[in-house]
């Protein structure tokens, strides 16, 4: 038996971009964290931060942006194979969406340690 052929990589690729431009399109807490990685950005820039404190950021926005679409792909998987409330189908949504906060919130705490001690010697050299 013969496998079967697959996409040249340039597809598989093209496949990925529509997943990501369809979950920033479709999904509100996605353009919360693409606008948040956009304020973070900004506010790097602004305070010159380190390259290893970019490295951090850009791990988190990662991090946060693959989760919220692992989120979404087992919701959509979940609704489905069921539409009944069914609560495997709770626990799957529910520790999915559970992943995402969990990871955005060490995120926040991590851009807390990076920003307030920029922000305050930023406020220093203003104010002295």
């Amino acid at each position: 038996m013969e496998k079967p052929k697959k996409d040249p990589i340039y597809k598989s690729f093209g496949y990925a971009f529509e997943g990501i431009f369809a979950v920033i399109k479709k999904e509100r807490n996605m353009k919360i964290h693409c606008c948040m990685m956009i304020l973070v950005i900004a506010a790097g820039i602004f305070f010159q931060i380190s390259v290893i404190k970019w490295c951090l950021c850009f791990s988190l926005f990662g991090l946060i942006m693959a989760l919220e679409m692992v989120n979404t792909a087992v919701e959509a998987v979940v609704d489905l194979v069921t539409e009944e409330r069914r609560p495997l189908a709770k626990l799957a949504k529910d520790a999915a969406a559970g992943a995402v906060l969990i990871a955005s919130i060490m995120a926040a705490v991590a851009g807390v340690m990076i920003f307030v001690p920029e922000f305050l010697r930023f406020a220093d050299q203003i104010f002295i």
